[in-house]
């Protein structure tokens, strides 16, 4: 039996090394068109392309969205940025190094679309959460903490 199984495939040259092989710019009868190369299929992304995220326009400026950023900052963010964004959330206090506060001058100027780049990617210590963070929440994030940050700013404005 293991014998007649074997000899099955005798005759039949399918080794990759006794294929006849194409260069790219020949005429090749492997497709309909005659072309060696291929155009890829709709929707593929080549494998070190950054993928383009449908979702990363930011959503309009509701009140709405600053509550769904509330709710998503506490769950994501506070743990290390405080809930009031000052950088000393429970796990800087417990020995993790401390987030920058948001109510620097350096974030306060910086583009919102810093804010969610940095979400996406990640920066510094902080790990990246694209894959934990939808796109619109992680715009509703960013709105909540500019929320914070007019929040924070016109307090310290309103101090003696």
């Amino acid at each position: 039996m293991f014998v007649a199984i074997l000899l099955t495939g005798c005759g039949q040259n399918l080794r990759m090394t006794d294929q006849r092989k194409y260069a790219e710019w020949e005429r090749g009868s492997l497709f309909r068109n005659d072309r060696v190369v291929q155009a890829p299929p709709a929707g593929t992304v080549a494998r070190d392309a950054a993928p383009v995220d449908p979702l990363a326009e930011r959503p309009p400026m509701s009140l709405a969205l600053v509550e769904r950023g509330r709710e998503r900052f506490g769950i994501f963010c506070a743990p290390c940025h405080g809930r009031s964004g000052d950088g000393n959330g429970i796990v800087v206090q417990r020995g993790f190094p401390h987030p920058p506060d948001y109510a620097e001058p350096r974030l306060l100027s910086a583009p919102d679309r810093y804010l969610y780049d940095v979400i996406t990617h990640g920066h510094g210590a902080m790990y990246s959460y694209a894959d934990r963070v939808p796109p619109r929440d992680r715009w509703a994030i960013v709105s909540y903490i500019r929320a914070l940050q007019r929040n924070q700013t016109s307090t310290q404005q309103a101090a003696p």
